[in-house]
């Protein structure tokens, strides 16, 4: 299996959910799966992987954990390039009270690591969702795994467990 690196940002605890599913089923070492708010130093880290996980929640307009703002600003001005990287993304974000965005960090996130050369993975039907609208939907399928824990506590497992078995045929 390829080296996998897992990279997220989680201001709640729910992002951090997933980040650890996916590290338990993927038997990811610690030292690969990386909270950007303490243990992330360069862009230069993701070169040392062949997949990678991309985590964030998703706030107000939609925007990415405010960790995430460095590292996206040097792949996108110093060129960055992911060429032959597979990148699935999930994250959290609320439906209920930011439904005209719900987690579109993730869609902002894709639109980075997309353009610097990494092909996404893990593209998850947005049939048993319930928002207004989201950056991270494209073409009707979100780009990753969205959960809202907040409003859906009971559907969280179930989504985490169904995208990391998807996950495994895919990569």
């Amino acid at each position: 299996m390829s080296k996998i690196g897992i990279f997220y940002a989680s201001a709640g605890g729910n992002t951090t959910i997933v980040a650890e599913a996916l590290k338990e089923a993927f038997e990811v070492e610690d030292d690969d799966c990386v909270l950007m708010e303490e243990d992330f130093d360069s862009v230069e880290q993701f070169e040392n992987y062949d997949t990678l996980f991309i985590g964030s929640s998703s706030w107000g307009q939609g925007d990415f954990h405010f960790s995430w703002v460095d590292p996206i600003f040097e792949i996108t001005s110093d060129g960055l390039d992911l060429s032959g990287k597979k990148v699935a993304f999930f994250g959290a974000g609320d439906a209920k009270t930011h439904g005209e965005h719900f987690c579109s960090a993730l869609g902002k996130l894709y639109d980075v690591f997309t353009k610097a050369g990494a092909k996404a993975v893990g593209f998850v039907d947005t049939d048993d969702y319930t928002y207004t609208k989201s950056l991270a939907e494209k073409n009707g399928k979100f780009c990753g795994l969205a959960i809202d824990n907040i409003n859906e506590p009971d559907k969280t497992e179930e989504r985490i467990e169904n995208w990391i078995e998807q996950l495994k045929t895919e990569l």
